[in-house]
């Protein structure tokens, strides 16, 4: 199985990125994640640091399971205005190949971009007008084809479940869910 990549930019929402980061390894799934910046050490939007596995690099990263991207801000926004990523991401949507997104992220990442054209999409309450092309679902977590948007914070563990559903089938998403006590999210 090939390595999935979860996006990591100063003042990203680390609920989101550190909970789907967990829930993915519970899973066996191997997911790595990626400073934007030089350095490893990213500061969260609620100042926790975290020391990313690697810094970006459009030749490792493009083969990937997955490409993840948390919200946050400005994280969401420090994604949206990083040309490496962006241009990867329009190539992946191209393709057909997974991505998912949280939070401001589909919005503003995703949405900005034209990557969302004509998909079902969800994001933080107050983004949707950034949705450029997509129909907003107002939904805690939306899947359209190859993209799986969530809305914000408390939708992450739905979120990462259904990154971990649509790669390693229902069976190993419910045992995830079952091992953190949430059966029912």
């Amino acid at each position: 199985m090939k390595v999935s990549y979860l996006l990591l930019a100063e003042g990203f929402e680390e609920i989101e990125a550190l909970a789907t980061t967990d829930m993915l390894r519970r899973a066996g799934m191997e997911i790595k994640t990626v400073s934007i910046s030089p350095k490893l050490e990213v500061k969260g939007a609620h100042d926790i640091i975290v020391r990313a596995d690697m810094t970006f690099d459009t030749q490792t990263i493009s083969d990937a399971q997955w490409i993840i991207l948390p919200g946050g801000l400005p994280g969401a926004k420090h994604l949206e205005e990083y040309a490496p990523l962006i241009e990867m991401l329009k190539k992946r949507a191209a393709s057909g190949e997974n991505i998912a997104a949280i939070c401001a992220a589909p919005a503003l990442v995703l949405g900005k971009n034209g990557i969302l054209k004509g998909k079902r999409a969800t994001c933080y309450p107050g983004f949707e007008q950034f949705l450029t092309e997509a129909t907003y679902t107002a939904q805690p977590v939306e899947i359209d084809g190859n993209i799986i948007t969530g809305n914000g914070p408390a939708s992450t563990i739905k979120f990462a479940a259904k990154i971990i559903e649509n790669t390693l089938g229902k069976e190993t998403a419910d045992s995830v869910l079952k091992g953190m006590m949430t059966e029912n999210a």
